[in-house]
């Protein structure tokens, strides 16, 4: 599972949340769990906005307090970075894949909900391989 550190401070009637390796996301929460919630949200948000602007992901630093990436988004994750150490543009993955510009788009979202086949095809196009782990709770 992929996650990233959160710190959080209480101020006033409010939890605070900031992200040390996304020092631009911040959100809050009424409660400890309202803020925790909102965090998974903005995380998500960050690491899209960084994809679409072509910014390199941060790996996750250690923390107290982690954060998950909603399980779909982490092959989408790799697929992104691995496109990026091996200077792959979203028309040459379109091409290796016979695929149109939409569908790329869209394999590439972190909120949109694609199939695993197709997830496993672009990955596969990049030289990466899907692998899935259930381990006990």
């Amino acid at each position: 599972m992929l996650q990233y550190p959160v710190k959080l401070t209480t101020e006033g009637a409010s939890v605070l949340v900031d992200f040390p390796d996304f020092p631009e996301a911040h959100t809050f929460g009424e409660t400890r769990k309202e803020a925790l919630t909102r965090a998974s949200d903005a995380l998500l948000t960050v690491i899209d906005a960084y994809m679409k602007d072509r910014q390199r992901l941060p790996q996750p630093s250690k923390g107290k307090v982690m954060v998950g990436v909603p399980v779909l988004a982490v092959p989408k994750i790799e697929l992104y970075n691995a496109m990026r150490e091996k200077r792959i543009t979203k028309a040459e993955l379109g091409r290796r894949l016979g695929w149109h510009m939409p569908q790329v788009d869209r394999v590439l979202d972190v909120h949109h909900a694609s199939r695993m086949d197709r997830l496993q095809q672009a990955l596969q196009a990049v030289d990466r391989r899907l692998e899935v782990t259930v381990v006990e709770a």
